[in-house]
């Protein structure tokens, strides 16, 4: 009989040769496969799915064939490499070409293409993103916005995925058994262009593009991005302990645990007694207990699940796996990072939020569910979170700036070696890669360049110091390296942003405008409630939440509606967007909005009706405060933003287009984002779904010729 590890190894290696094209046994690494799942439940599906891919495989593989090269007789060409870097600004590429910094955008640049790519409305990353995959405007895929409203409670909820824990579970004392499995569902519309590449028997390797969890089926393998929640089922929930007293327990994106030192005289040893808090229980969270011991000052060591590491000051650890006890004989796994900040006058340490661990996933982050484990096998732990830089501990002043950057470096470089992975092993078909690293280190950085800008006073920085410099210079390195790898004229090699970026000086509290202008009402002495929880409904009209959005308080539609759909609704719409369009920021003596839009105009589709009623399309140096995101309504309408996150996107579509760099020449003057995936598809000669809104740009072809052309 086989052993239960002999079949693990065997189910990953079924798997990624099942859903691999040919020539794909090099894609096997070492020690691919080890573990499928930490749940019986997971690995009873990989098995039995295994066993059947097993079975049906001779006819899967002809069918494959069949349409691989009726495909392939269309294609112009074998391979297409995208890669994604999130929020690069063609600005700033610009600026920095002409000055020598970049010589791999500008080979690129000069050798094929580099356009403006005009973004979505919102300029917001899900919403582009889902443009980007789908090829189709928001009113067909159903991303608006990160957030939208609770037509219930009108509490914001995350617009991209819903996770329901299962319907029963079975108590025995203080464990829970689950029966059944948990509901997690994708709320984005549309089908992403690899699914019908697939469809014609094109293959896809598709990593950590936006708004991709749950995983869908495809053929191909993929890695979800932003939207995967850590182990606490949060977006990101850092810890820091701490020995100081704390004046205030809360703090935005992560918690504060007090904790104490126990001496002992004999030894000269101090130790820390604590826990890590991991997904949530019926008495509020599990916990895994760990240790800290100091002796001679600077020796210390983390002891967590019976084992030992080493701290170093301003070093992180490498990913520390952590397992939750839920059940008899059953455990959860995650994995995390510690930074040790200080020992001395008082202890501080920063933990990241606990990630899902990419070799025993606790829910799906990948399709097949045992790609995670090739992934983790292949090159080690790495980061698995949506929104996996943490931004929010640098806005709170745990980390500091060089702490903030060396994560972001460290995240994008895991993600390197799984993109160049795929390069490599893909010889016919798509690879998709996103670094995110480029948007969270400008709105973290933008203070850098920003002379202008409040947070320059709040959070001073080393004036030699250029964060957003030496990042656009280190994109330049991997365009580089990824060009070593593009050398065939039969590859296709694209560089992409879904936006551009500038400053984000000034928040404006749409909610304390509405509340001025007598479209909303706040209860008496409910002013400071966060999630809209002190808004009088009986008498509001309107109200904002998220990054652009302004919803109507639409009678049948919010639970406790008053304006009534029709004649009423639209000149409510059309009088709100006047007197937003002349919103001036007397401090300044600046206009603060450039245009509202209209959703029910700009979208086209089933689902515009989803959208916030209102988009509005902010002037440069403003975007919706942090107030307005989360549903608080302030005293004031302007707010200076001295938070590290200081530049952003979240103003008009037209003042932040992303880029659109490629190998070969592009003949058209305005490419749109929802126009790549329909370009892919006409590439590999698959016919675009005539309910696609994007179109497929003129690409040349090898020679340098355009589709079309005459040749004499």
């Amino acid at each position: 009989m086989l052993s239960r590890n002999r079949i693990r190894i065997l189910l990953a290696v079924l798997w990624i040769l099942v859903l691999l094209p040919g020539e794909v046994h090099a894609y096997i690494g070492p020690g691919a496969g080890f573990a499928v799942a930490g749940s019986f439940l997971v690995m009873f599906t990989a098995l039995l799915s295994g066993f059947l891919a097993l079975f049906t495989w001779p006819v899967r593989y002809l069918i494959r064939m069949i349409r691989s090269r009726r495909a392939l007789a269309r294609s112009r060409v074998k391979k297409i490499v995208i890669l994604g870097l999130d929020g690069l600004d063609p600005n700033l590429v610009e600026r920095y070409m002409a000055e020598g910094k970049l010589p791999n955008f500008k080979r690129v640049c000069e050798e094929g293409s580099f356009k403006r790519l005009s973004t979505t409305i919102p300029s917001i990353s899900p919403v582009a993103w889902s443009s980007f995959q789908t090829g189709s405007n928001p009113g067909k895929h159903n991303i608006f916005d990160f957030l939208t409203r609770d037509k219930r409670t009108y509490a914001p909820k995350l617009s991209s995925s819903e996770i329901h824990g299962p319907r029963r579970i079975l108590k025995l004392g203080k464990y829970q058994i689950p029966l059944g499995k948990s509901d997690i569902r994708l709320l984005r519309k549309g089908v992403p262009f690899w699914k019908i590449l697939g469809d014609h028997g094109v293959f896809s390797n598709v990593l950590r593009v936006p708004i991709t969890f749950p995983p869908e089926k495809f053929r191909g393998l993929s890695l979800s991005g932003m939207c995967v929640p850590d182990l606490r089922g949060s977006q990101g929930m850092f810890s820091f302990y701490s020995t100081r007293k704390q004046g205030e327990d809360e703090r935005t994106g992560g918690e504060n645990f007090r904790v104490t030192w126990e001496e002992n005289s004999k030894n000269g040893m101090k130790r820390i007694k604590t826990e890590l808090y991991g997904p949530p229980s019926d008495d509020g969270f599990l916990k895994c207990p760990f240790e800290i011991m100091v002796k001679n000052g600077d020796n210390v060591r983390l002891k967590l699940n019976g084992d030992t590491y080493t701290l170093k000051k301003d070093e992180y650890t490498e990913w520390v796996k952590v397992e939750f006890k839920i059940g008899i004989g059953m455990k959860v796994s995650g994995i995390c990072k510690f930074l040790l900040i200080n020992t001395e006058p008082e202890f501080e340490l920063y933990v990241t939020p606990i990630n899902i661990d990419p070799e025993k996933p606790a829910m799906p982050i990948t399709y097949p569910v045992v790609y995670s484990t090739y992934l983790a096998k292949r090159q080690g732990p790495f980061a698995t979170l949506g929104l996996a830089e943490d931004s929010w501990a640098l806005n709170e002043k745990i980390l500091s700036d060089e702490g903030f950057i060396q994560q972001c470096i460290q995240i994008d470089g895991e993600r390197e070696k799984m993109f160049f992975d795929t390069i490599d092993k893909v010889k016919n078909g798509l690879c998709v890669c996103v670094f995110d690293g480029t948007d969270r280190i400008q709105h973290a950085f933008w203070r850098d360049i920003d002379p202008e800008h409040p947070a320059r006073k709040a959070r001073p920085r080393d004036p030699d110091k250029n964060a957003i410099e030496d990042l656009y210079k280190r994109a330049d390195e991997l365009v580089g390296k990824t060009l070593q790898k593009c050398q065939n004229k039969d590859t296709v090699f694209m560089i992409m942003s879904d936006h551009g970026f500038n400053a984000f000086r000034y928040g404006v509290d749409l909610n304390r405008w509405l509340e001025d202008n007598g479209y909303l009402k706040v209860k008496e002495g409910q002013r400071d409630k966060k999630h809209l929880a002190g808004i009088d409904w009986s008498q509001t009209r309107a109200f904002a939440i998220g990054l652009s959005g302004i919803f109507l308080n639409l009678k049948g539609r919010e639970s406790q509606g008053i304006v009534e759909p029709g004649e009423e609704a639209a000149r409510l719409r059309d009088e709100i967007s006047e007197k937003l369009l002349e919103l001036h920021d007397p401090l300044r003596d600046t206009k603060a909005i450039k245009q509202v839009y209209n959703a029910l105009k700009i979208y086209k589709g089933p689902f515009k009706t989803e959208a916030p009623d209102l988009l509005v399309g902010f002037e440069i140096g403003y975007r919706a405060s942090w107030e307005t995101a989360i549903g608080e309504v302030t005293d004031d309408i302007f707010h200076d933003n001295t938070k590290a996150w200081s530049g952003d996107h979240g103003i008009d579509h037209s003042l932040v287009p992303g880029v659109l760099f490629c190998n070969r020449k592009i003949g058209n003057e305005n490419p749109r984002i929802m126009d790549i995936g329909p370009t892919v598809l006409d590439m590999f000669g698959v016919d675009v779904p005539a309910y696609m809104d994007g179109l497929p740009l003129m690409v040349s072809n090898a020679d340098g010729s355009m589709p079309g052309d005459v040749k004499v």
